[in-house]
């Protein structure tokens, strides 16, 4: 495969074209180097969309208390919509198909935390054991809330990681007693939240302590399930049925969005996943478009470094020179100029893409712009087949030169 004097001539030819050449493999470079560029920019939304709905479990359902904004059954619109534990309960009942760990959620501000000397002010909220799923949580240590904690009315308290470190720092916090809100709990674990810092500095407690101790008798803010397997479309008929029922309850039209929140996280993932693979497609269809600009300039030199040559390949000819010869010749050139411009291209995508990466700080819909060893695979072969292609079509017509003609071109 290694020809020497092809090799030599390749170079001879770039040497007396050095500006023509720069120009030619610059297209090639500033193609895959915006493809690779196009392509990480679109994994980085993708992370960072990602890393949002990790927050959450994909498959949860969040109904939150509103205010209606429609007349129904001679009622004005206007009216606040609060929940209580008769909510959970009629959705508990089973009958709305479905639903897997119902949890209610009654927020309770920040609560003074205490353990002798060490004290912090903390976000404090009262569940059931189904929050842990719907808040996607991880448990570090010990355990989360339970029914018989409800049932019970214990007064136990799970912490979020970096409450557990700031309030025992020794680690010792599983069975030891917290002052809450003055009051004492014991603490029976702490867990990581995937949703960040903010979702874990706070504290869960059972719904019933929460709602004796803290005086909100059966009032509950909002409501969370999961809706295990189930598709985008099923996701909504589901979502519908709990706000018939809600509906009912309260005596609002099911027409009413405003009356009662719902967040849909599995409707919402997809639409946001369809949203990111239309802009993966598009980005594809830019930067292959790209290249092919890029590919067709260098389809053109050399075009005219076949015309440039024509004496040249029709002495060689004369000589007895093969068609195989003169074509692997253009090709070979064609592919070198290709793989090295688009190789240096790579690189530097790669590399700004590192350096983005690397000014990133914190958390937002913008993370880890990246291309994966596949991409950088795939945008190999485009090369080699570029080149291949972008020297083809000139080598072919070189190979169809009459040495003849050739002789007597000007």
């Amino acid at each position: 495969m290694f020809d020497a004097d092809k090799w030599q001539e390749i170079f001879e030819t770039i040497g007396k074209n050095k500006l023509r050449t720069f120009l030619t493999g610059f297209s090639v470079f500033w193609g895959i180097f915006m493809l690779i560029i196009l392509l990480g920019s679109g994994n980085g939304l993708r992370n960072g969309f990602e890393q949002e709905f990790k927050g959450d479990a994909i498959n949860s359902i969040w109904v939150y208390q509103g205010q209606t904004t429609m007349p129904h059954k001679g009622l004005q619109p206007g009216r606040r919509i609060g929940f209580t534990d008769t909510d959970h309960e009629a959705l508990a009942e089973g009958r709305v198909a479905g639903i897997e760990h119902l949890s209610s959620r009654l927020w309770l501000d920040n609560q003074d935390m205490v353990n002798g000397k060490l004290k912090g002010n903390f976000q404090l909220i009262a569940c059931h054991n189904g929050q842990f799923y719907a808040e996607n949580a991880e448990m570090v240590s010990g355990r989360f809330i339970n029914e018989t904690d409800s049932k019970e009315r214990r007064k136990v308290v799970v912490l979020g990681e970096p409450i557990q470190k700031e309030l025992f720092p020794n680690n010792d916090h599983l069975g030891k007693q917290l002052l809450v809100g003055g009051l004492a709990f014991t603490v029976i674990g702490s867990f990581i939240d995937k949703g960040g810092d903010n979702d874990m500095r706070r504290a869960y407690i059972p719904m019933t302590v929460g709602q004796t101790v803290f005086g909100s008798g059966r009032d509950v803010h909002a409501m969370s399930m999961l809706i295990g397997d189930a598709t985008p479309e099923e996701s909504l008929v589901i979502e519908q049925k709990i706000r018939d029922r809600l509906a009912a309850l309260h005596n609002f039209s099911p027409e009413d969005k405003r009356a009662v929140w719902i967040n849909n996280s599995t409707d919402q993932f997809m639409q946001v996943l369809n949203v990111l693979n239309a802009i993966s497609l598009f980005v594809w269809i830019i930067g292959i478009g790209t290249i092919i600009a890029g590919i067709v300039g260098v389809g053109n030199i050399m075009m005219i470094v076949v015309k440039e040559r024509t004496r040249e390949i029709g002495i060689r000819k004369a000589l007895g020179a093969t068609p195989f010869s003169v074509v692997s010749l253009i090709i070979m050139e064609a592919i070198f100029i290709t793989s090295i411009a688009g190789y240096l291209g790579l690189v530097a995508g790669v590399f700004t893409l590192e350096a983005v990466s690397g000014m990133i700080e914190g958390e937002g819909i913008f993370q880890n712009p990246e291309v994966d060893m596949t991409t950088a695979i795939i945008a190999t072969l485009v090369l080699v087949v570029s080149g291949t292609l972008a020297g083809l079509f000139p080598a072919l017509r070189a190979a169809s030169i009459s040495p003849i003609e050739a002789l007597r071109e000007e």
